[in-house]
């Protein structure tokens, strides 16, 4: 199943600096293997905020939530799903 996820990450003001860039590393490091997995199908950054666009391929919703709850900036994460499904239009998906 494709899910649409949009990813946006706040931080608390106050958190140490030292913390957070460990956060950041350690998020980066799990984006990669999930990318390197199959899972993580795109992602995009959005332009002048500290979020993402990205699309994951998951069989499952539970899935999909415990991928993105193993991100390491997650309890940080405001995120929005939404599933997909092929448009009837889309030329890639035409025989």
């Amino acid at each position: 199943m494709l899910f649409h996820v949009r990813m946006d990450v706040s931080p608390p003001h106050d958190l140490d600096p030292q913390r957070r860039a460990e956060l950041v590393r350690a998020e980066k490091d799990r984006a990669l293997e999930l990318q390197k997995m199959g899972v993580w199908l795109h992602l995009w950054q959005v332009v002048g905020q500290y979020g993402s666009i990205s699309v994951f391929d998951v069989p499952t919703h539970d899935e999909l939530h415990a991928f993105l709850s193993s991100l390491p900036l997650w309890e940080f994460t405001r995120v929005e799903v939404t599933p997909l499904a092929t448009h009837p239009s889309d030329v890639a998906a035409q025989p």
